[in-house]
């Protein structure tokens, strides 16, 4: 197996900025990638808006429901069927793995992510990394691992119950733009490794990503019959997911919680959702001179980075009063730091300058808000109308408005560079977790602070599913090495863990092995 990302490409992130068309992307159907009669014309460089990528705009999905229905309840493998499948899989996660980390591969799914979502290099290359981790962590006897079950003894002898992780069958993954190799590779893979046989949409705006990571996979020896890869719009998944609703035994979504609860109503709850996040973090009373610098840089990290599009942003810090005089203005300095050269911060991908300006002026509307920074669109730059470009901003917000009725306006997500800064005193702990309380979404949380029994009130008081804690808690983080996903809903996915791949993507089946001798005394029953 070469090294080189040639031997599987199709696509040529390196070919420059302007001026290139680097690829025509294809469906991946029964095993074969194919092309479609129509394409996006809507799909343009976000740096420039120049016509960029030849992305399907698939309307046939005949194709993708007959590969639904051709996998079983059963699944492609589970540990009484087709078991080699697991050690399998787990050796294409070895091989993929390898060439992930040699560096002109590394470098090929670094650049390819920073064409189609810019952000900076390190965010894109710490992407790549948490992915080759995961597949790392699940090569060799990985896999198999995860299919581990239990026994219990019966009631007499010869009867023994097993428990077993057992697969949906046919299931889909429907992954957003903003870590376009990470959220659907992550789950795609989590949905193969326990005998499913997934069908994936991507964000068509990022799909190229996984579509060659896909590529590496099979050059990796995955077969390509064992999954779909469809390339169509949102619309059009969700046509394909009414008409399939009978066959599709899962779908795992990660977006949008007002598309999540639509998929979920159509299924009747067969759903696994990470969707939006307005996520909070709070900041202890016990400030500490030789931590401020370090908490506000992990603040701006928290908030900015990605341009503020990661679903695990911060999208409301909560600063108790003993740190505002110090905090909020260095919180301004770091984010004035951010700009576009070297894309710290960049394009909005899913707001436009006229919503986020909606947005600002609505909260700004409140009595007793301030501007703290930012608020004005980007200068000096070729992004197109189409996605945003604003400077990183902060409305500093009275606990009193968050407690009232523009509670919905301070608590909407603006999937963007933008947060909210709320401050509190002694007396008013309580308030802000009532705050906590309302929020719809919870998917991350920090609580910064080495007060253990403030971090126990709070902790105990709230349910976000990736909670931190601690003087260096954040509320973004890899998800290789801890579960991340919601919690506070029965529908929550997770993912990066084994613990999530099992939950997520399997069921649990119980048999009953029943082989022992008749018990003493038995006899037909008199027929009455």
């Amino acid at each position: 197996m070469t090294a080189s990302w040639k031997a599987f490409a199709t696509v040529d992130p390196f070919a420059g900025m302007t001026g290139t068309q680097p690829g025509q992307l294809q469906n991946l159907a029964h095993g074969r990638w194919v092309d479609v009669d129509r394409y996006r014309e809507d799909i343009v460089d976000p740096m420039n808006g120049e016509p960029f990528l030849r992305v399907p705009d698939t309307q046939d999905m005949s194709p993708f429901i007959a590969g639904l229905e051709s996998c079983p309840k059963s699944g492609l493998h589970n540990p009484l069927k087709n078991n080699n499948r697991y050690v399998h899989l787990g050796a294409v996660c070895a091989r993929s793995a390898a060439l992930l980390a040699t560096t002109e591969v590394e470098e090929y799914f670094t650049r390819l992510t920073q064409r189609v979502m810019p952000k900076s290099w390190q965010q894109c290359l710490n992407e790549v990394r948490v992915t080759r981790i995961f597949l790392e962590n699940f090569a060799g006897d990985g896999v198999r691992f995860l299919a581990r079950g239990f026994s219990n003894p019966g009631d007499h002898p010869g009867q023994e119950s097993r428990g077993y992780r057992w697969p949906f069958g046919p299931v889909a993954v429907v992954a957003p733009f903003n870590f376009p190799l990470e959220i659907p590779a992550l789950q795609a893979m989590g949905a193969l490794f326990m005998g499913n046989r997934p069908l994936i949409k991507v964000d068509s705006k990022v799909s190229v990503v996984f579509e060659q990571f896909l590529r590496m996979l099979i050059h990796c020896g995955l077969d390509p019959a064992d999954l779909d890869y469809v390339h169509c719009r949102g619309e059009k998944m969700g046509e394909l997911i009414a008409e399939a609703a009978d066959t599709i035994r899962l779908v795992q979504f990660t977006g949008s919680s007002g598309v999540a609860e639509r998929v979920a109503e159509t299924l009747n709850g067969r759903v696994r959702l990470e969707d939006a996040g307005f996520d909070w973090k709070i900041i202890g009373p016990d400030y500490d001179e030789d931590w401020l610098e370090y908490v506000a840089w992990q603040c701006d990290e928290d908030a900015y980075n990605a341009t503020g599009q990661k679903c695990s942003a911060q999208s409301a810090l909560f600063v108790h009063e003993n740190w505002v005089e110090k905090l909020l203005p260095r919180l301004g300095e770091l984010a004035a730091r951010r700009g576009l050269a070297d894309l710290t911060v960049g394009p909005v991908l899913s707001w436009t300058n006229e919503q986020i300006k909606a947005h600002i002026d609505a909260v700004l509307a409140i009595d007793g808000t301030e501007l703290l920074f930012g608020g004005t669109p980007l200068t000096g730059h070729t992004i197109p109308d189409c996605f945003g470009a604003y400077a990183p901003t902060a409305i500093r917000v009275p606990l009193g408005a968050m407690n009232s009725d523009a509670f919905d306006v301070v608590a909407r997500e603006l999937f963007g560079p933008f947060q909210i800064v709320v401050s509190y005193g002694d007396d008013e702990l309580d308030t802000v977790l009532e705050m906590f309380e309302r929020m719809q979404n919870h998917l991350t949380a920090a609580v910064v602070s080495g007060d253990v029994l403030f971090q126990q009130k709070v902790l105990g008081a709230t349910v976000n599913g990736t909670t931190y804690c601690g003087m260096r808690a954040r509320t973004t983080g890899a998800p290789q090495n801890h579960w991340f996903g919601p919690s506070g809903d029965p529908r929550g996915a997770g993912i990066g863990t084994p613990e999530a791949i099992a939950v997520t993507w399997s069921a649990h089946r119980e048999i009953i092995s029943d082989q022992g001798p008749r018990p003493d005394g038995w006899t037909t029953p008199a027929v009455r």
